[in-house]
Protein backbone atom coordinates (compact mmCIF):
# COMPACT_ATOMS: atom_id res chain seq x y z
CA UNK A 1 0.00 0.00 0.00
CA UNK A 2 2.58 2.38 0.73
CA UNK A 3 4.46 1.56 -2.21
CA UNK A 4 1.31 2.59 -4.52
CA UNK A 5 0.96 5.98 -2.43
CA UNK A 6 4.20 6.40 -3.22
CA UNK A 7 3.75 5.96 -6.60
CA UNK A 8 0.54 8.13 -7.02
CA UNK A 9 2.27 11.17 -5.25
CA UNK A 10 5.16 10.82 -7.64
CA UNK A 11 2.57 10.66 -10.86
CA UNK A 12 0.85 13.80 -9.19
CA UNK A 13 4.50 15.28 -8.52
CA UNK A 14 4.93 14.88 -12.32
CA UNK A 15 2.04 15.99 -13.45
CA UNK A 16 2.25 19.40 -11.72
CA UNK A 17 5.12 20.30 -13.23
CA UNK A 18 3.71 19.65 -16.79
CA UNK A 19 6.64 20.64 -19.25
CA UNK A 20 9.02 20.58 -16.59
CA UNK A 21 11.06 23.49 -14.84
CA UNK A 22 12.86 24.94 -18.03
CA UNK A 23 9.38 25.14 -19.46
CA UNK A 24 7.71 26.79 -16.33
CA UNK A 25 10.84 29.25 -15.78
CA UNK A 26 10.28 30.41 -19.55
CA UNK A 27 6.64 31.24 -19.52
CA UNK A 28 7.30 33.34 -16.04
CA UNK A 29 10.18 35.36 -17.97
CA UNK A 30 7.23 36.06 -20.79
CA UNK A 31 5.50 37.63 -17.72
CA UNK A 32 3.03 35.04 -17.89
CA UNK A 33 1.60 32.39 -14.77
CA UNK A 34 1.14 28.97 -15.79
CA UNK A 35 -1.80 26.73 -15.64
CA UNK A 36 -1.83 25.84 -12.99
CA UNK A 37 -0.82 29.27 -10.83
CA UNK A 38 -3.66 30.71 -12.34
CA UNK A 39 -6.22 28.52 -11.13
CA UNK A 40 -5.02 28.93 -8.20
CA UNK A 41 -5.69 32.77 -8.27
CA UNK A 42 -8.91 32.34 -9.77
CA UNK A 43 -10.75 29.94 -7.16
CA UNK A 44 -11.37 29.59 -3.65
CA UNK A 45 -8.00 28.86 -1.86
CA UNK A 46 -8.71 25.28 -1.58
CA UNK A 47 -11.78 24.45 -3.53
CA UNK A 48 -10.09 23.24 -6.99
CA UNK A 49 -10.85 19.51 -7.44
CA UNK A 50 -8.87 18.19 -10.38
CA UNK A 51 -10.04 15.86 -13.13
CA UNK A 52 -7.95 13.48 -15.37
CA UNK A 53 -4.67 14.96 -14.04
CA UNK A 54 -3.01 11.14 -15.28
CA UNK A 55 -4.79 11.63 -18.98
CA UNK A 56 -2.28 10.98 -22.01
CA UNK A 57 -2.29 11.61 -25.68
CA UNK A 58 -3.00 8.28 -27.87
CA UNK A 59 -0.48 9.27 -30.53
CA UNK A 60 2.02 6.68 -32.05
CA UNK A 61 3.05 8.78 -34.72
CA UNK A 62 6.31 11.20 -35.59
CA UNK A 63 7.88 10.08 -32.21
CA UNK A 64 5.19 10.87 -30.02
CA UNK A 65 4.81 7.55 -28.53
CA UNK A 66 7.73 8.44 -26.17
CA UNK A 67 6.90 11.81 -25.60
CA UNK A 68 4.01 11.58 -23.16
CA UNK A 69 3.45 14.03 -20.21
CA UNK A 70 0.12 13.54 -17.94
CA UNK A 71 -2.58 15.40 -18.41
CA UNK A 72 -1.63 16.15 -22.24
CA UNK A 73 -1.32 19.93 -21.85
CA UNK A 74 -4.86 20.71 -20.04
CA UNK A 75 -5.88 21.43 -16.19
CA UNK A 76 -9.29 20.53 -15.82
CA UNK A 77 -12.13 20.36 -13.11
CA UNK A 78 -14.55 22.51 -10.51
CA UNK A 79 -13.96 24.15 -7.89
CA UNK A 80 -15.47 27.78 -6.58
CA UNK A 81 -15.17 31.58 -7.10
CA UNK A 82 -16.58 33.69 -3.97
CA UNK A 83 -18.61 30.16 -2.38
CA UNK A 84 -20.24 29.68 -6.12
CA UNK A 85 -19.82 26.01 -8.44
CA UNK A 86 -17.80 26.83 -11.51
CA UNK A 87 -16.00 24.51 -13.84
CA UNK A 88 -12.85 25.22 -15.28
CA UNK A 89 -9.84 24.20 -17.95
CA UNK A 90 -6.94 25.89 -18.03
CA UNK A 91 -4.61 25.21 -21.25
CA UNK A 92 -0.42 24.86 -20.24
CA UNK A 93 1.70 26.47 -22.58
CA UNK A 94 4.34 24.52 -21.07
CA UNK A 95 3.36 21.00 -22.39
CA UNK A 96 3.38 20.91 -26.57
CA UNK A 97 2.45 24.56 -26.30
CA UNK A 98 -0.73 24.19 -25.22
CA UNK A 99 -1.69 22.35 -28.75
CA UNK A 100 -5.16 20.46 -28.33
CA UNK A 101 -4.95 16.88 -28.80
CA UNK A 102 -7.72 14.18 -29.09
CA UNK A 103 -7.26 13.91 -25.10
CA UNK A 104 -6.87 17.47 -24.82
CA UNK A 105 -10.23 17.95 -26.23
CA UNK A 106 -11.73 15.10 -24.46
CA UNK A 107 -10.87 16.51 -21.26
CA UNK A 108 -12.34 19.69 -22.04
CA UNK A 109 -15.14 18.02 -23.44
CA UNK A 110 -15.89 16.07 -20.48
CA UNK A 111 -16.33 18.91 -17.74
CA UNK A 112 -18.54 20.79 -20.43
CA UNK A 113 -20.81 18.17 -19.94
CA UNK A 114 -20.76 17.89 -16.51
CA UNK A 115 -21.34 21.78 -16.05
CA UNK A 116 -24.56 21.21 -17.85
CA UNK A 117 -26.06 18.34 -15.68
CA UNK A 118 -25.46 20.32 -12.77
CA UNK A 119 -26.16 23.85 -14.02
CA UNK A 120 -22.61 25.55 -13.45
CA UNK A 121 -20.99 27.97 -15.39
CA UNK A 122 -17.52 27.26 -17.78
CA UNK A 123 -14.70 29.64 -17.33
CA UNK A 124 -11.73 28.60 -19.83
CA UNK A 125 -8.13 30.08 -19.86
CA UNK A 126 -6.66 29.61 -23.43
CA UNK A 127 -3.13 29.41 -24.06
CA UNK A 128 -2.23 26.97 -26.80
CA UNK A 129 0.15 26.76 -29.71
CA UNK A 130 -3.87 25.32 -31.77
CA UNK A 131 -4.12 22.02 -32.84
CA UNK A 132 -1.15 19.53 -32.28
CA UNK A 133 -0.29 18.52 -36.06
CA UNK A 134 1.13 15.29 -34.91
CA UNK A 135 -2.41 14.40 -34.82
CA UNK A 136 -3.67 15.66 -37.92
CA UNK A 137 -7.35 14.96 -38.75
CA UNK A 138 -7.97 13.66 -34.50
CA UNK A 139 -7.52 16.86 -33.02
CA UNK A 140 -9.60 18.57 -35.36
CA UNK A 141 -12.28 16.46 -34.58
CA UNK A 142 -11.60 17.14 -30.58
CA UNK A 143 -11.82 20.88 -31.99
CA UNK A 144 -15.54 20.31 -33.20
CA UNK A 145 -16.56 18.54 -30.37
CA UNK A 146 -15.93 21.12 -27.98
CA UNK A 147 -17.44 23.44 -30.37
CA UNK A 148 -20.71 21.73 -30.16
CA UNK A 149 -20.76 21.91 -26.65
CA UNK A 150 -20.34 25.37 -26.55
CA UNK A 151 -23.10 25.66 -28.95
CA UNK A 152 -25.57 23.51 -26.63
CA UNK A 153 -24.45 25.59 -23.72
CA UNK A 154 -25.04 28.93 -25.18
CA UNK A 155 -27.92 30.14 -22.97
CA UNK A 156 -27.96 27.28 -20.95
CA UNK A 157 -24.97 28.24 -19.02
CA UNK A 158 -22.27 31.53 -18.91
CA UNK A 159 -19.38 31.00 -20.47
CA UNK A 160 -16.59 33.15 -20.02
CA UNK A 161 -12.96 32.92 -22.46
CA UNK A 162 -9.99 34.21 -20.76
CA UNK A 163 -6.99 34.48 -23.26
CA UNK A 164 -3.74 33.79 -21.74
CA UNK A 165 -1.43 33.67 -24.55
CA UNK A 166 -1.77 32.82 -28.67
CA UNK A 167 -5.37 31.43 -29.53
CA UNK A 168 -4.59 30.83 -33.19
CA UNK A 169 -6.78 29.23 -36.28
CA UNK A 170 -9.64 26.64 -35.44
CA UNK A 171 -8.90 27.15 -31.54
CA UNK A 172 -10.71 30.98 -31.85
CA UNK A 173 -13.91 29.27 -32.82
CA UNK A 174 -15.12 28.28 -29.05
CA UNK A 175 -14.34 31.47 -27.33
CA UNK A 176 -15.97 33.60 -30.14
CA UNK A 177 -19.32 31.16 -29.45
CA UNK A 178 -18.67 31.94 -25.70
CA UNK A 179 -20.71 34.70 -23.92
CA UNK A 180 -17.64 36.75 -22.88
CA UNK A 181 -13.99 37.34 -23.71
CA UNK A 182 -11.53 38.68 -22.05
CA UNK A 183 -8.16 39.27 -23.04
CA UNK A 184 -4.38 39.75 -21.25
CA UNK A 185 -2.40 42.96 -23.34
CA UNK A 186 1.07 41.87 -24.87
CA UNK A 187 0.84 38.36 -24.12
CA UNK A 188 -2.08 37.28 -25.93
CA UNK A 189 -3.60 37.29 -29.67
CA UNK A 190 -6.38 35.57 -31.66
CA UNK A 191 -6.49 35.45 -35.37
CA UNK A 192 -7.57 32.50 -37.67
CA UNK A 193 -4.55 33.12 -40.07
CA UNK A 194 -1.09 34.42 -38.57
CA UNK A 195 1.38 37.09 -39.35
CA UNK A 196 2.78 35.40 -41.87
CA UNK A 197 0.29 33.89 -43.69
CA UNK A 198 -0.89 37.37 -44.02
CA UNK A 199 1.83 38.13 -45.60
CA UNK A 200 1.93 35.79 -47.94
CA UNK A 201 -1.44 35.67 -49.38
CA UNK A 202 -2.20 39.68 -49.03
CA UNK A 203 1.65 40.86 -48.64
CA UNK A 204 0.36 42.74 -45.62
CA UNK A 205 3.08 43.37 -43.12
CA UNK A 206 1.73 43.11 -39.21
CA UNK A 207 2.50 41.56 -36.26
CA UNK A 208 1.01 39.50 -34.01
CA UNK A 209 -0.17 42.08 -31.98
CA UNK A 210 -1.56 44.66 -34.78
CA UNK A 211 -2.92 41.37 -36.00
CA UNK A 212 -4.76 39.67 -32.93
CA UNK A 213 -3.47 41.67 -29.84
CA UNK A 214 -6.03 42.44 -26.64
CA UNK A 215 -6.58 46.42 -28.05
CA UNK A 216 -6.80 45.32 -31.62
CA UNK A 217 -10.14 43.10 -30.59
CA UNK A 218 -11.21 45.19 -27.95
CA UNK A 219 -11.13 48.60 -29.80
CA UNK A 220 -11.73 47.48 -33.21
CA UNK A 221 -13.11 44.76 -34.08
CA UNK A 222 -14.95 44.14 -30.82
CA UNK A 223 -14.07 40.43 -30.94
CA UNK A 224 -13.25 40.29 -26.77
CA UNK A 225 -14.94 42.28 -24.37
CA UNK A 226 -11.98 43.65 -22.76
CA UNK A 227 -8.22 44.21 -21.99
CA UNK A 228 -5.95 43.56 -19.04
CA UNK A 229 -2.23 44.83 -18.35
CA UNK A 230 -1.69 41.20 -16.89
CA UNK A 231 -2.69 37.65 -15.77
CA UNK A 232 -3.41 38.32 -11.85
CA UNK A 233 -5.59 41.83 -12.84
CA UNK A 234 -7.30 39.67 -15.30
CA UNK A 235 -8.08 36.88 -13.21
CA UNK A 236 -8.94 39.02 -10.73
CA UNK A 237 -11.87 41.05 -12.69
CA UNK A 238 -13.36 37.99 -13.61
CA UNK A 239 -13.74 36.91 -9.95
CA UNK A 240 -15.35 40.29 -9.80
CA UNK A 241 -17.68 39.78 -13.04
CA UNK A 242 -18.47 36.38 -11.68
CA UNK A 243 -20.79 38.19 -9.16
CA UNK A 244 -23.16 39.23 -11.21
CA UNK A 245 -24.03 36.08 -13.01
CA UNK A 246 -26.26 33.24 -12.32
CA UNK A 247 -25.15 29.91 -12.64
CA UNK A 248 -27.22 28.77 -15.06
CA UNK A 249 -30.58 30.13 -16.90
CA UNK A 250 -33.11 28.83 -14.72
CA UNK A 251 -31.72 30.47 -11.65
CA UNK A 252 -31.82 34.34 -10.79
CA UNK A 253 -28.42 36.12 -10.25
CA UNK A 254 -26.89 36.52 -6.83
CA UNK A 255 -28.78 39.36 -4.50
CA UNK A 256 -25.67 41.25 -2.71
CA UNK A 257 -27.09 43.58 -0.37
CA UNK A 258 -25.92 47.01 -0.21
CA UNK A 259 -26.63 49.95 2.36
CA UNK A 260 -27.25 51.61 -0.32
CA UNK A 261 -30.89 52.97 -0.01
CA UNK A 262 -32.94 51.90 -2.51
CA UNK A 263 -35.11 55.46 -2.44
CA UNK A 264 -31.83 57.52 -2.16
CA UNK A 265 -32.09 60.57 -4.47
CA UNK A 266 -29.06 62.42 -6.06
CA UNK A 267 -30.19 66.11 -6.99
CA UNK A 268 -26.83 66.81 -8.99
CA UNK A 269 -28.93 64.78 -11.86
CA UNK A 270 -31.03 67.62 -12.50
CA UNK A 271 -28.53 69.58 -13.93
CA UNK A 272 -26.69 66.44 -15.65
CA UNK A 273 -28.15 67.45 -19.41
CA UNK A 274 -27.16 70.56 -20.94
CA UNK A 275 -29.82 73.26 -21.96
CA UNK A 276 -28.28 73.39 -25.62
CA UNK A 277 -30.16 70.33 -26.84
CA UNK A 278 -26.90 69.87 -28.99
CA UNK A 279 -24.73 69.71 -25.79
CA UNK A 280 -22.62 66.64 -25.13
CA UNK A 281 -22.39 64.76 -21.71
CA UNK A 282 -20.97 61.76 -19.88
CA UNK A 283 -24.27 59.44 -20.05
CA UNK A 284 -21.42 57.26 -17.29
CA UNK A 285 -22.15 59.89 -14.86
CA UNK A 286 -25.95 59.02 -14.45
CA UNK A 287 -25.06 55.30 -14.56
CA UNK A 288 -22.48 55.78 -11.50
CA UNK A 289 -24.69 57.86 -9.82
CA UNK A 290 -28.35 55.61 -9.87
CA UNK A 291 -26.34 52.12 -9.45
CA UNK A 292 -25.67 50.31 -5.84
CA UNK A 293 -22.45 52.17 -4.53
CA UNK A 294 -21.39 53.59 -7.83
CA UNK A 295 -20.02 49.96 -9.01
CA UNK A 296 -20.50 49.29 -12.75
CA UNK A 297 -18.67 46.67 -14.32
CA UNK A 298 -18.43 48.24 -18.01
CA UNK A 299 -18.37 45.69 -20.93
CA UNK A 300 -16.54 46.56 -24.22
CA UNK A 301 -15.75 50.42 -22.74
CA UNK A 302 -13.29 50.65 -26.24
CA UNK A 303 -15.28 49.52 -28.73
CA UNK A 304 -17.97 51.21 -30.52
CA UNK A 305 -18.19 53.79 -27.62
CA UNK A 306 -21.94 55.77 -28.78
CA UNK A 307 -23.27 53.05 -26.29
CA UNK A 308 -22.33 51.76 -23.06
CA UNK A 309 -23.17 48.39 -21.56
CA UNK A 310 -22.35 47.02 -18.50
CA UNK A 311 -23.80 44.75 -15.18
CA UNK A 312 -24.51 46.61 -11.95
CA UNK A 313 -26.93 46.45 -9.12
CA UNK A 314 -30.16 48.22 -7.96
CA UNK A 315 -30.94 47.52 -4.62
CA UNK A 316 -29.04 44.73 -4.92
CA UNK A 317 -30.06 42.85 -7.51
CA UNK A 318 -27.97 42.33 -10.66
CA UNK A 319 -29.28 44.54 -13.64
CA UNK A 320 -27.57 44.65 -17.00
CA UNK A 321 -27.41 48.56 -18.05
CA UNK A 322 -27.69 49.80 -21.89
CA UNK A 323 -26.83 53.61 -22.34
CA UNK A 324 -26.51 55.83 -25.54
CA UNK A 325 -23.82 57.95 -25.26
CA UNK A 326 -24.00 61.32 -26.27
CA UNK A 327 -20.18 61.71 -26.12
CA UNK A 328 -19.44 60.01 -28.77
CA UNK A 329 -21.18 60.14 -32.17
CA UNK A 330 -23.97 62.37 -30.34
CA UNK A 331 -25.25 59.02 -28.67
CA UNK A 332 -26.40 57.69 -32.91
CA UNK A 333 -27.02 53.95 -33.31
CA UNK A 334 -24.35 52.44 -35.98
CA UNK A 335 -23.38 49.28 -36.93
CA UNK A 336 -21.06 48.26 -34.20
CA UNK A 337 -23.34 49.67 -31.70
CA UNK A 338 -26.03 47.77 -32.29
CA UNK A 339 -24.38 44.93 -32.44
CA UNK A 340 -22.80 45.07 -29.29
CA UNK A 341 -25.83 46.17 -27.66
CA UNK A 342 -27.71 43.18 -29.18
CA UNK A 343 -25.59 40.60 -27.73
CA UNK A 344 -25.64 42.37 -24.65
CA UNK A 345 -29.30 42.15 -24.69
CA UNK A 346 -29.63 38.78 -25.26
CA UNK A 347 -26.96 37.95 -22.55
CA UNK A 348 -29.47 39.41 -19.98
CA UNK A 349 -32.38 37.87 -21.76
CA UNK A 350 -31.06 34.08 -21.73
CA UNK A 351 -29.58 34.36 -17.72
CA UNK A 352 -32.45 36.12 -15.89
CA UNK A 353 -30.85 39.65 -16.07
CA UNK A 354 -33.17 42.60 -16.12
CA UNK A 355 -32.14 45.71 -18.35
CA UNK A 356 -32.38 49.00 -17.31
CA UNK A 357 -31.87 51.64 -20.67
CA UNK A 358 -30.96 55.43 -20.78
CA UNK A 359 -32.35 56.78 -23.82
CA UNK A 360 -30.53 59.91 -25.54
CA UNK A 361 -30.34 59.08 -28.93
CA UNK A 362 -30.92 61.14 -32.32
CA UNK A 363 -31.13 58.50 -34.79
CA UNK A 364 -29.45 56.19 -36.86
CA UNK A 365 -25.96 57.46 -38.32
CA UNK A 366 -26.44 58.33 -41.88
CA UNK A 367 -23.85 57.71 -44.56
CA UNK A 368 -23.02 55.08 -47.43
CA UNK A 369 -20.67 53.44 -45.44
CA UNK A 370 -23.44 52.64 -42.76
CA UNK A 371 -25.71 51.49 -45.32
CA UNK A 372 -23.42 49.97 -47.78
CA UNK A 373 -22.42 48.15 -44.29
CA UNK A 374 -25.89 46.95 -43.90
CA UNK A 375 -27.13 49.33 -40.92
CA UNK A 376 -30.88 47.94 -41.37
CA UNK A 377 -30.03 44.72 -40.97
CA UNK A 378 -27.18 45.23 -37.98
CA UNK A 379 -29.91 48.06 -36.43
CA UNK A 380 -32.61 45.28 -36.40
CA UNK A 381 -30.32 43.13 -34.48
CA UNK A 382 -31.03 45.42 -31.16
CA UNK A 383 -34.90 45.79 -32.24
CA UNK A 384 -34.91 42.03 -32.36
CA UNK A 385 -33.05 41.53 -29.32
CA UNK A 386 -35.26 44.03 -27.02
CA UNK A 387 -38.55 42.70 -29.01
CA UNK A 388 -37.74 39.12 -28.13
CA UNK A 389 -36.09 40.13 -24.86
CA UNK A 390 -38.71 38.84 -21.89
CA UNK A 391 -36.92 39.73 -18.67
CA UNK A 392 -38.13 42.79 -16.72
CA UNK A 393 -37.40 46.30 -19.11
CA UNK A 394 -37.14 49.40 -17.48
CA UNK A 395 -36.34 52.36 -19.59
CA UNK A 396 -35.37 56.07 -18.91
CA UNK A 397 -35.39 58.27 -21.89
CA UNK A 398 -33.03 61.43 -20.53
CA UNK A 399 -32.68 63.95 -23.32
CA UNK A 400 -33.84 62.29 -27.24
CA UNK A 401 -35.50 59.74 -28.47
CA UNK A 402 -35.55 60.13 -32.15
CA UNK A 403 -37.33 58.00 -35.13
CA UNK A 404 -36.54 54.34 -35.99
CA UNK A 405 -34.18 54.94 -32.68
CA UNK A 406 -36.76 55.64 -30.28
CA UNK A 407 -38.72 52.33 -31.12
CA UNK A 408 -35.62 50.12 -30.79
CA UNK A 409 -34.39 51.58 -27.52
CA UNK A 410 -36.64 49.61 -25.61
CA UNK A 411 -39.46 51.85 -26.07
CA UNK A 412 -42.80 50.32 -24.82
CA UNK A 413 -43.62 49.19 -28.38
CA UNK A 414 -41.01 46.74 -27.91
CA UNK A 415 -42.99 45.46 -24.20
CA UNK A 416 -41.22 47.74 -22.40
CA UNK A 417 -42.39 47.51 -18.90
CA UNK A 418 -42.16 50.56 -17.44
CA UNK A 419 -40.89 53.71 -19.54
CA UNK A 420 -39.96 56.74 -18.30
CA UNK A 421 -39.03 59.66 -19.36
CA UNK A 422 -37.01 63.17 -17.90
CA UNK A 423 -38.60 66.58 -18.17
CA UNK A 424 -36.64 68.06 -21.00
CA UNK A 425 -37.01 64.91 -23.07
CA UNK A 426 -37.67 65.47 -26.67
CA UNK A 427 -39.72 62.19 -28.57
CA UNK A 428 -40.55 62.71 -31.85
CA UNK A 429 -39.56 61.45 -35.73
CA UNK A 430 -36.63 63.68 -35.89
CA UNK A 431 -35.61 66.94 -34.33
CA UNK A 432 -37.39 69.96 -34.94
CA UNK A 433 -35.08 71.95 -37.42
CA UNK A 434 -35.22 68.88 -39.84
CA UNK A 435 -38.57 68.43 -39.26
CA UNK A 436 -40.15 72.12 -40.19
CA UNK A 437 -37.66 72.03 -43.23
CA UNK A 438 -39.48 68.88 -45.03
CA UNK A 439 -42.47 70.04 -43.58
CA UNK A 440 -42.51 73.54 -44.60
CA UNK A 441 -40.05 73.62 -47.44
CA UNK A 442 -42.46 76.32 -49.20
CA UNK A 443 -40.92 78.64 -46.85
CA UNK A 444 -37.33 77.75 -46.68
CA UNK A 445 -36.04 81.46 -48.25
CA UNK A 446 -37.81 82.81 -45.49
CA UNK A 447 -35.31 82.06 -42.16
CA UNK A 448 -37.13 84.40 -39.99
CA UNK A 449 -40.73 82.26 -40.97
CA UNK A 450 -38.80 79.13 -40.88
CA UNK A 451 -37.27 79.70 -36.99
CA UNK A 452 -41.21 80.44 -35.95
CA UNK A 453 -42.13 77.19 -37.18
CA UNK A 454 -39.35 75.71 -35.73
CA UNK A 455 -40.31 77.28 -32.21
CA UNK A 456 -43.72 76.15 -32.88
CA UNK A 457 -42.92 72.11 -33.42
CA UNK A 458 -40.57 72.40 -30.61
CA UNK A 459 -43.50 73.40 -28.19
CA UNK A 460 -45.34 70.78 -29.69
CA UNK A 461 -43.55 68.11 -29.98
CA UNK A 462 -40.13 68.01 -28.41
CA UNK A 463 -41.23 67.20 -25.09
CA UNK A 464 -42.59 63.86 -22.65
CA UNK A 465 -46.12 64.79 -22.97
CA UNK A 466 -47.78 63.69 -26.21
CA UNK A 467 -45.67 60.23 -25.85
CA UNK A 468 -46.96 60.36 -22.05
CA UNK A 469 -50.69 61.27 -23.62
CA UNK A 470 -50.61 58.20 -25.19
CA UNK A 471 -49.54 55.62 -22.75
CA UNK A 472 -46.19 55.37 -24.17
CA UNK A 473 -44.24 56.34 -21.35
CA UNK A 474 -45.73 55.75 -17.96
CA UNK A 475 -44.85 58.70 -15.66
CA UNK A 476 -42.36 61.73 -16.77
CA UNK A 477 -40.08 61.80 -13.61
CA UNK A 478 -37.35 64.35 -12.20
CA UNK A 479 -34.04 63.60 -12.66
CA UNK A 480 -32.99 63.23 -8.90
CA UNK A 481 -35.55 60.20 -8.54
CA UNK A 482 -34.50 58.07 -10.79
CA UNK A 483 -32.74 55.44 -8.69
CA UNK A 484 -35.88 55.34 -6.64
CA UNK A 485 -38.05 54.90 -9.18
CA UNK A 486 -35.78 52.35 -11.23
CA UNK A 487 -35.69 50.05 -7.62
CA UNK A 488 -39.40 50.18 -7.06
CA UNK A 489 -39.96 49.22 -10.89
CA UNK A 490 -37.76 46.28 -10.30
CA UNK A 491 -39.33 45.23 -6.65
CA UNK A 492 -42.97 45.23 -8.83
CA UNK A 493 -41.34 43.19 -11.50
CA UNK A 494 -39.55 40.58 -10.06
CA UNK A 495 -41.93 37.97 -10.56
CA UNK A 496 -42.63 39.21 -13.77
CA UNK A 497 -43.68 36.14 -16.27
CA UNK A 498 -44.09 36.25 -19.65
CA UNK A 499 -43.33 33.76 -21.92
CA UNK A 500 -42.82 33.93 -26.41
CA UNK A 501 -44.49 31.24 -28.58
CA UNK A 502 -42.63 27.94 -28.99
CA UNK A 503 -40.89 27.77 -32.17
CA UNK A 504 -37.80 25.73 -32.53
CA UNK A 505 -35.53 29.43 -32.81
CA UNK A 506 -36.43 32.37 -34.52
CA UNK A 507 -34.29 34.22 -37.15
CA UNK A 508 -32.48 36.71 -36.02
CA UNK A 509 -31.20 39.46 -38.91
CA UNK A 510 -27.39 37.91 -38.77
Amino acid sequence: MHDIQQKLEAMRAKARLGGGQKRIDSQHAKGKLTARERLELLLDEGTFEEWDMFVEHRCADFGMADNKVPGDGVVTGYGMINGRLVFVFSQDFTVFGGALSEAHAEKICKIMDQAMKVGAPVIGLNDSGGARIQEGVASLGGYADVFQRNVMASGVIPQISLIMGPCAGGAVYSPAMTDFIFMVKDSSYMFVTGPEVVKTVTHEEVTAEELGGAIAHTSRSGVADLAFENDVEAIQMLRRFYNYLPLNNKEKPPVRPSGDPAGRLDHSLDTLVPDNPNKPYEIKELIYKVVDDGDFFEIQRDYARNIVVGMARMDGQTVGIVANNPMVLAGCLDIKSSIKAARFVRFCDAFNIPVITFVDVPGFMPGTSQEYGGIIKHGAKLLYAYAECTVPKVTVITRKAYGGAYDVMSSKHLRGDVNFAWPNAEIAVMGAKGAVEIIFREDKGDPAKLAAKEAEYKARFANPFVAGARGFIDDVIQPHETRKRICRSLAMLKDKKLDNPWRKHGNIPL
